[in-house]
């Protein structure tokens, strides 16, 4: 119980890092919070675990697991939101993308 209770202390402690990690090293300016970039690691890190000890891995494989999956995690967030699906800086029809305003004839 205290081995397993460990184990995910440390996944949440890697899974941190790495999203601040991510946070510092995503060039320009972040779509996303720091709170949410940090849970976001902390998840794959444990999810990375998780998968590693399913697949009766050991420690080392599964630091690396916890690693990956977390960093793979943030980045998707991170360029998801980059792309532009979310909508506080206008949505497709706007400008930026190419759509024009129609020209009045009076």
């Amino acid at each position: 119980m205290i081995d397993m209770l460990t184990t995910i202390l440390w996944f949440i402690v890697v899974g941190a890092v790495i999203g601040a990690l991510a946070r510092l090293l995503v060039p320009g300016r972040n779509p996303i919070g720091v709170l949410l970039t940090v849970l976001v690691g902390i998840a794959g890190a444990i999810v990375g675990g998780v998968i590693a000890d399913a697949l009766g891995a050991g420690a080392f494989i599964a630091f690396v697991f916890a690693v990956l999956i977390a960093a793979l995690g943030v980045a998707t967030l991170t360029s998801a939101n980059m792309r532009g699906l979310g909508r506080r800086r206008g949505g497709p029809l706007t400008r930026r993308h190419g759509w024009r305003p129609r020209r009045r004839t009076y």
